[in-house]
């Protein structure tokens, strides 16, 4: 034999009327609390105690007491209400600025210079950036990892990520063959990434390693800024270089990128539901692929 229990149905208003009460001592102040009149707020407690078959307060000539049902009930009702004003907080907060959190290759070449532009485009929308290599496990931040496109759902990829061979603007090509060439690349701190594809970029491009000294740095961005500053080469990937290729800070040498199994990925992408995150990540995809 199942046993169904009745489903209790009672007023909203109702509820809010007796929580008021409860709180304030007195029809008359929760009336005013509720924009009511006492004799609405009466009549809601009522209702509500027919509907539950019990005195939810002893009703003196100036006063009114909880019953201890009505404490019970005080009780948790106050609590319910608390947290439901604390949840439209945090939601109206969440839909109001949008927090991100990336490595730091990624906010400081690319995300941190581009946000100009979103506040130019969308100056009602706050974006708030914070570095780390782990991924954050927290509602309404936006993790925007670095991984193995080969692991990642195809959903989530916000960019397949290929890798040439730069240098500072205005320096001569290299003469790959001819003599000793220096050149900037990464291991990355996480061992599960895959390498970067120099074995493979070489073989695109017809060279060979043998007059190449590879030097290592464990970011992409110090790779990139040494590179710079001794006017020399890099191997790196095209999306880190994309501003200052047009800053005309960097150049290429004509070589043939190359592609890899790394990828730029959001988690559970679609899982984000304020409009203001469909936004940022909307334009962020257009900045990706310009």
């Amino acid at each position: 034999m199942q046993i169904r229990r009745a489903q209790l149905q009672v007023s909203l208003q109702a509820l809010k009327a007796f929580e008021s009460a409860a709180r304030r001592g007195s029809f008359k102040l929760a009336a005013e609390e509720l924009s009511l009149t006492p004799t609405a707020v009466s009549h809601h407690i009522s209702n509500l105690e027919s509907r539950l078959n019990v005195n939810l307060f002893h009703r003196q000539t100036r006063q009114i007491v909880l019953t201890e049902t009505g404490r019970i009930l005080a009780q948790a009702t106050t609590e319910g209400f608390r947290k439901i004003d604390n949840a439209l907080a945090e939601l109206k907060t969440a839909g109001s600025v949008v927090r991100v959190t990336t490595t730091s290759s990624f906010a400081a070449m690319l995300l941190i210079p581009a946000l100009q532009g979103f506040s130019q485009a969308y100056p009602n929308i706050v974006v708030e950036v914070s570095t780390g290599e782990t991924v954050d496990n927290q509602p309404y931040i936006i993790p925007i990892r670095y991984g193995d496109a080969t692991t990642v759902a195809p959903g989530d990829i916000i960019r397949h990520e290929l890798f040439d061979v730069f240098g500072s603007h205005g320096m001569k090509p290299p003469c790959w063959s001819t003599e000793p060439v220096t050149l900037f690349t990464t291991a990355w701190k996480n061992t599960a990434l895959p390498e970067a594809p120099l074995a493979a970029w070489l073989a695109a491009n017809g060279l060979e390693r043998a007059n190449i000294v590879v030097k290592k740095f464990d970011q992409e961005l110090f790779g990139i800024q040494q590179a710079m500053a001794e006017n020399a080469l890099v191997f790196c990937s095209t999306t880190l270089t994309m501003r200052l290729l047009k800053m005309n800070l960097l150049q290429q040498f004509g070589t043939r990128p190359v592609t890899s199994d790394l990828c730029y990925y959001v988690p559970d992408k679609s899982s984000f539901d304020s409009r203001n995150t469909h936004t940022f990540l909307n334009w962020l995809g257009g900045v990706l692929n310009e």
